[in-house]
């Protein structure tokens, strides 16, 4: 991933490397949005919190968002209502309008500097706008305020856009340098094995009575399975100047839809999604160049770069505990492309479950939730790639194989490299891990 716009002028200062034996109330594995959020809850809450990082703080998919603060999750609310019913539309809506009210309490009762604005938040299509109706139907019913609309400051014709009033925008890595400074943090101490109470880096160990997985894809196969519920994708954002600049922000629902966000002089332009492993057709930035040629040709690129995404086949997060077998584990994954809300509701979650306070079962985030029907298709599709990619691995190939699960690895010439089609793990040219859940680097010999 090349460098976003958020890390340009931003430099979050250095933490040790875990090289001793501690104890401590919680452990938590990563120290991303999610990790971080969950540790200051938990500091703020009077518990001894260790969090360890494999490479530096926010240098996971935080660094590479493109930092919507927002309840609106693509068309979430119409499939929360076929799979959950009002119920589980109210549950999702009540929670992650309450995420983004918690960002703006944090930040101002931390002073926090980091560029927080509210404005509106709309979903866009140029074509039917039934789906859009049928959305705002569905969100009503969780309580938020959707209205149908044809005024947006778009440049192209649309047919219909779904406006949520009051969400937000920041820059995430000013909110996190801010909310990690009084947390206990360790960086390059990549966590290699998780039994019991037990967490292992190469140089060091944590003993703790609570273990939390915020480490994006869980590493650890079995128990829990997350590996069959779950793959990642990715997509591209450019950061563009000299184009228009928006007060609010937008979702392409079309399939060549794209999204747009402004940061100071920078227009964010995000699309392109696709499958980790995917062999590329055409070049991942191909409608991001075809909307600025058609309406902003003297624009000059600022940056690009590209995120990767844990994508569940019911668009719904796993939160909660991480398996009937380690009652004290915990997991905060599959937040989709909606990382900035869903961190948040996964913390405030994680968190009451330590305390006490919560006891999480059979709610909508739940991680052992039963498979509805109408999210069969998703889980049918998943299991045909693991199956198709798994099987490349029994029949005679020349590929490199994934160190995660020897899934053969696919190469994007893009971004120069390897990708696992299976679970999403990456890796550069020279076989360093990039991303997981593999925990070793490749061999490229």
């Amino acid at each position: 991933m090349s460098e976003s716009v958020w890390e340009r002028d931003l430099l979050i200062p250095e933490r040790n490397k875990l090289e001793e034996t501690l104890k401590t109330d919680v452990c938590i594995i990563g120290a991303g949005l999610a990790g971080i959020l969950t540790g200051y809850m938990l500091w703020e809450a009077g518990l001894d919190t260790v969090i360890l990082e494999a490479d530096r703080i926010g240098s996971g998919q935080t660094r590479g968002t493109t930092a919507k603060i927002t309840s609106q999750h693509g068309l979430i609310y119409s499939k929360l209502l076929k799979n959950f019913g009002k119920a589980g539309v109210w549950q999702y809506a009540d929670a992650n309008e309450a995420a983004i009210n918690a960002y703006e309490k944090i930040i101002q009762k931390e002073h926090i500097h980091c560029d927080f604005l509210r404005c509106a938040s709309y979903l866009y299509t140029t074509k039917s706008p039934e789906i859009l109706e049928a959305e705002a139907k569905a969100a009503r019913l969780g309580g938020i305020s959707a209205e149908l609309t044809q005024n947006t400051e778009l440049p192209m014709d649309i047919e219909a856009a779904l406006k949520f009033p009051n969400q937000a925008m920041f820059h995430p890595l000013k909110f996190l340098k801010a909310l990690s400074e009084p947390l206990r943090i360790y960086e390059n101490s990549k966590v290699l094995k998780v039994t019991g109470q037990k967490v292992e880096t190469e140089t060091g160990r944590v003993w703790a009575k609570h273990i939390v997985f915020a480490c994006h894809f869980p590493f650890i196969n079995v128990p829990g399975c997350y590996f069959m519920k779950m793959y990642q994708e990715r997509s591209y954002v450019l950061a563009v100047q000299n184009a228009t600049i928006f007060k609010n922000y937008y979702y392409g629902i079309d399939d060549d839809g794209l999204s747009f966000r402004s940061d100071g002089k920078n227009l964010l332009i995000g699309g392109g999604n696709h499958r980790t492993g995917a062999k590329p057709v055409d070049s991942r930035y191909k409608l991001h160049r075809e909307i600025l040629e058609r309406f902003w040709p003297d624009c000059s690129i600022a940056a690009c770069w590209s995120a990767q995404d844990c994508m569940t086949p019911d668009g719904i997060p796993y939160i909660g505990r991480f398996s009937k077998k380690t009652p004290n584990w915990y997991v905060a994954t599959g937040f989709g492309k909606w990382g900035m809300t869903n961190s948040m509701v996964s913390s405030k979650i994680i968190t009451d479950m330590i305390l006490g306070q919560a006891e999480i079962q059979k709610d909508v985030f739940y991680p052992r939730r039963e498979v509805c029907l109408s999210a069969i298709g998703g889980y049918v599709k998943n299991s045909f790639h693991l199956l198709t990619d798994f099987s490349k691995y029994i029949l005679p190939h020349n590929n490199k194989t994934c160190p995660h699960m020897g899934c053969p690895l696919t190469w994007n010439p893009e971004e120069g490299t390897y990708e696992c089609p299976c679970h999403g793990s990456r890796f550069d040219s020279e076989g360093r891990l990039l991303a997981g859940p593999a925990q070793k680097d490749l061999s490229v010999k």
